[in-house]
Formats: structure tokens, sequence, C-alpha cells
């Protein structure tokens, strides 16, 4: 990518696990202020691991993250509470407030960031609740929620702020195609009207690849390629092949790592 456009998050040599699973092995990587990117990834890989550490929610253990010029994991609470403020973020599992309706899960990142007055708060609420297609649902708690509307909710919410960069974790998850187009396009405007820098993380090639400026790909906790859409899917690096094409065989494992199978069932 460009050297010559600026970056609003910088990886550098990024290292992190847990006791006897390392998981990022030295990644690096920028996203472009303003861009769309995806990063992508088998399951497991490190994916919603990075968004974490973007957010300062974890800790490296090696290298670092910067964002907006600030390196995350040394700010202390009241800088970081301030960064974040800039930042909108779709959890992978939603994280909707189960004691609070739609309108109030959407309305929450404004009453908490912002001092707009209660008008302008619901009219901001309603045009994002429209923009994914639930404003007639606001009054409904989240337990009256499919698990498709309660992503799309997480996606209102996460874009209320109109945040400086939105991250999506899994974005397209528990969708059904109508809602996983309409989301995608979605994305697509509010990053291009809004001047946003979008970052999805995904392991749906298909839809992410019909929407990012630019893709990156994890493998084994370092980038196994980047580059746009086209070059992605013109790669012949055999890694890059086996997850896009969806094989079966090659250098990704399905198993997680384990003993021998025979030592499992005592033989």
């Amino acid at each position: 990518m460009s050297h010559e456009i600026e970056s609003i998050v910088e990886v550098r040599d990024l290292h992190f696990g847990y006791p006897g699973r390392p998981i990022l092995k030295g990644l690096s990587l920028k996203i472009p202020r303003g861009k769309l990117v995806a990063i992508l990834g088998a399951s497991g890989c490190g994916k919603s691991t990075l968004l974490r550490l973007i957010g300062g929610q974890l800790q490296p253990e090696k290298g670092g993250v910067t964002v907006m010029g600030k390196v995350v994991h040394t700010l202390d609470n009241t800088a970081l509470y301030e960064l974040r403020k800039k930042m909108g973020l779709m959890f992978q599992a939603g994280g909707l407030f189960s004691d609070m309706t739609v309108f109030e899960n959407v309305a929450f990142p404004l009453r908490e960031h912002t001092s707009l007055p209660e008008s302008i708060i619901r009219e901001m609420v309603l045009m994002k609740l429209n923009a994914v297609g639930l404003r007639g649902a606001c009054e409904l708690g989240t337990n009256e929620l499919s698990g498709g509307m309660s992503r799309r909710v997480a996606l209102a919410r996460a874009i209320a702020i109109d945040p400086s960069i939105a991250m999506y974790d899994e974005p397209f998850a528990g969708l059904d195609p109508i809602s996983i187009n309409v989301i995608a396009t979605l994305i697509r405007v509010l990053n291009d009207e809004l001047g946003t820098t979008s970052v999805i993380v995904s392991y749906d090639v298909n839809e992410s690849l019909k929407v990012a400026d630019y893709v990156y790909v994890i493998g084994d906790g370092v980038l196994a390629g980047e580059g746009t859409p086209k070059q992605m899917m013109d790669s012949r690096d055999p890694f890059l092949r086996q997850f896009f094409d969806a094989l079966p065989d090659g250098p990704i494992e399905f198993h997680y790592p384990s003993r021998s199978y025979n030592v499992d069932l005592g033989l």
C-alpha cells in the first residue's frame, strides 16, 4: 500500500498470546485513513484479538499499536477513554445491554460521549436504526430480537457517533442473504460519505472482497498476504488459494493442535 497515504492505525511487530498458546507472532500492517480495509483469516487466527489490541482491551507482549498517533498500550485510563471516543466497535457477539431497549442501546454512546440534547439524540438514533432497517423495532427489548437483528442493532450502535474509525467484528455472521448485502453496502456508503476509516474483520471472503479497498490476510500469527481484492484473488500463493477457494487440503489445518488420537483413546 502506498506510503503517501496517512495511516490511522499502525501495527508493528505485534506479539500476543495466552500461556502455551501464541496467537500473534510478529504481525505488522497499516490501515490508511479514509479507506475500507478487510482483515481476513481462518477462525482462531487472531483477527478479533487484533481489534482488542487496537482498542486497548489487551496489552501486547511485544511490539505495539499506534492509533491516530497514540501508542495505545502506553496510554493511561483517561487518555485511552478519550481515544475510544473516536472509535466505534461492533462486537462479534453483539454486546448489547440486555436490560435496555434497542433505542437505549444505540443512544448509549451518544449520551456517554456527547452533551447533545435528547431531541437530537432521538433523531440520530432513529436515523441509524433506519439505516439498518430496524427503526420500527426501537422499543423492543434485546430478548425479543433474532440473532441477525441483534447484530444489526450492534452495527447501528457502532456508528452512532460517526466515529473516525469504525471496526466491525464479523459483521456478516448470522445474517440472511438480503441483510448481508444491505449491511455490506451500508458499511461502504458510510465509509465514503462520512470520511470514516473502516476495518472489517471477517472470514466471509465474498462479501469482504466486494466492498474493501485493501485486504490483509492473517495466517499462523503473521501476515500471510496483502493487496487489493483483485490482487488477492489473482494470487497463486498456496495459503491464499486454500483460504479464498475454501479448499479442504492445504497449509491451513482444520484440527486444533493436539496429541495423537490413539494416545487420547488410550491405545
